[in-house]
Formats: structure tokens, sequence, C-alpha cells
């Protein structure tokens, strides 16, 4: 079969985020050649492939394939805790901060928050933070840890303090979920493995469509009684798929092709960040530069600076009044940095 891939070009630097990215020539290859089934009724060969891949790369028992980052979170939260239970999340975590409140509109879930240092929870802090059910109080059941952390600027949470947040949850009875979205950035990052980080937790969740580039979907890793509870939460949500399979296709490719590359947006996003924070209106802290973001503090507001970058081609996203967010991943390639750099020295010089 002579099929043509289709090859993405642009002359738009766009630095909004990883989920921008378009699927590479094997993926589009993966997807015709695809064995396909039913997922729903749990004939379809290709997504057990890739449940299984997640799960042996992950160190769990069992795995499930979801849409989305935020349906596998909040799945994996609504199998942990039952009305009423509370859970504790670092201040601006994902499942708090861009799940539309889904904690507590789908649980009845409490949330005790915990404001981290670059995204990263003191562990005292966690501790303290846990109540004891009783006739007056919930009882706090789950702590949610996010690796890296988004809103942070793609921080990795060590793997010690990972380790710290297990022994609270053991000594408590309670249980840990992982929102690993961009876990495998911070095993590139720190050069340890995923399951590192996911054997301390009792579930974790991996996004396929950020850095490792598939179009769509994410993977939930946890106990095989877990998942199976989780599927009905998966298909009470509207996440069961039929021919899921063309989807998880590009997801294999991802966990056996996309994740080493992961370095190279390391490695760009460490060079405009030197470039940028010389700017005169622009600084880093270089401290949150750790995997494949820049946060770029603008003296500016920074919809302003966001604005006159999309004159130049590139495009930013203001996560605050005076921070931009640069976010790196395959389809910005060193040219497209540089122009990126050269963007922002632009403005800089249109803003004396």
């Amino acid at each position: 079969m002579n099929v043509e891939i289709p090859v993405h070009t642009s002359d738009i630097v766009d630095l909004r985020s990883d989920t921008v990215t378009k699927p590479s020539a094997e993926m589009y290859k993966a997807m015709i050649e695809a064995d396909l089934g039913d997922d729903v009724l749990g004939d379809d060969p290709t997504v057990h492939k890739l449940e299984a891949l997640a799960a042996k790369t992950l160190g769990k028992p069992a795995a499930m394939f979801t849409p989305s980052g935020t349906m596998a979170n909040q799945a994996a939260i609504a199998t942990h805790v039952s009305p009423g239970d509370a859970i504790i999340a670092e201040r601006e975590a994902h499942v708090l901060y861009y799940e539309v409140g889904a904690p507590a509109v789908l649980n009845g879930a409490l949330t005790w928050t915990v404001k981290g240092a670059r995204g990263v929870m003191d562990p005292q802090e966690v501790q303290e933070s846990v109540v004891k059910r009783s006739l007056h109080s919930p009882g706090t059941v789950l702590i949610c840890v996010e690796n890296t952390h988004n809103r942070a600027g793609g921080t990795v949470v060590p793997v010690e303090t990972m380790a710290a947040y297990r022994r609270i949850a053991d000594q408590n009875e309670m249980r840990v979920h992982l929102d690993g979205a961009r876990l495998f950035n911070a095993a590139v990052a720190t050069g340890k493995p995923a399951e590192s980080w996911a054997s301390l937790a009792d579930s974790v969740s991996i996004c396929l469509s950020k850095g490792l580039r598939s179009p769509v979907g994410s993977v939930l890793c946890g106990s095989e009684e877990f998942i199976a509870r989780a599927r009905v939460w998966r298909k009470r949500l509207g996440g069961g798929m039929r021919q899921a399979g063309l989807l998880a296709a590009c997801g294999i490719v991802s966990l056996t092709q996309m994740v080493d590359r992961l370095a190279d947006d390391h490695r760009r996003a460490r060079k405009i960040a030197q470039a940028v924070g010389e700017l005169p209106g622009f600084s880093i802290d270089w401290d949150t530069v750790q995997t494949n973001m820049v946060m770029v503090n603008t003296d500016r507001p920074a919809a302003e600076v966001v604005a006159d970058l999309a004159k130049h081609k590139v495009l930013a996203l203001p996560p605050a009044p005076n921070r931009i967010r640069l976010v790196l991943h395959a389809d910005v390639d060193d040219e497209k940095a540089d122009r990126a750099v050269r963007a922002f020295a632009q403005v800089a010089r249109q803003a004396v």
C-alpha cells in the first residue's frame, strides 16, 4: 500500500504548549497498520499492547488507555476516594487548577492544599495537613503529586521527596496518586527511570500527547484491582472508545521512540532561557529551568509581550500578569528556537 504520509511545515514558532505537537511519520504509519477491535468490548489488540507496554514501563501490574490526562487523573481520584473524603495536593497542581473543579464535582472530595517551593510540597507540611476521620472531620485518604509541575515551570519532584510522601501515606493508611503527565521529562532530566517515581505511587497517569507527540491519549497505571474499578469510571465519564487502536498505535510509538528525544527539548529550553534572560525587560528564575519549560518574567504586562511576539510569528501563553510560559517540543527545532530568541530581542528593542 502506497500512502502519502503528511508532512507538517509551518513558519509559526508555537511555544504555547507541548500539546500542539503533530504526529510523526512513524505514527501515521503505525495507525495505517494497526490491528483493530472494539475497546469497549475489550478486544482491541493494539490498545492491549499499549496498556501492557505502559504497565511494564512503569512497573505496574495493569494499565488503562484514556482520551486525556484529565480523565486519567479524575478516574484515579474517583477510584481512590469516596464522597466526603479529603485529598492533599499542591496549591497550583493541575488536578486542581486545570481540571475544572472535578474532584469536588465528580467525587465530592474536599481538598487540602499545600503551597510548594517551585511546585514541590514540603513533606512536613503534607504531614501536618493530614486529618484523621472523626465524627466531625473528613478523613484525608489521598496525596496527589504532579511531576513535572506545570505551573512551577516544568520542575521535578525529587525521588527522595516522593519517597517521603509514600512514608506519610503508609503511616496514615492513605494512598498516593502521581499525575505524571510529563513524568518522562523528569526521568530524562535526572537520568532516573520513570519507574523510580511510579513505584512510590498507588496509581500513576502519563500523557502521550505532550512531549511524546501522540495526537491523543494518556494511560493510567496501577494494580489490577484498581484498574478494574477505574474502567468503570472511564465508562461513566464517556471515555469508552471503540476502534481506539488507531490512537493507541501512536502511543506505542511515543513510549518506544519519543522518550530519549526529550533531552533535545530540555537543551533548547536552557538555550532560550540563557538568551532571553540577558535581554532588558526580561528575567529568568534559573532554578525552574529543569526540563522543557521556560518561565519568563516580564517588566511589561505579559499579555502585551505575547501580542508583540505573535507579530513575529512566535506564540506563547501568559500564565500570570507578568510571566510568559515557553514550552519546547518536537516541532520546535534549533532553527525555530533561534527565531524565538530573535523575536524576544526585537520585542525588547521596541520597548526601549
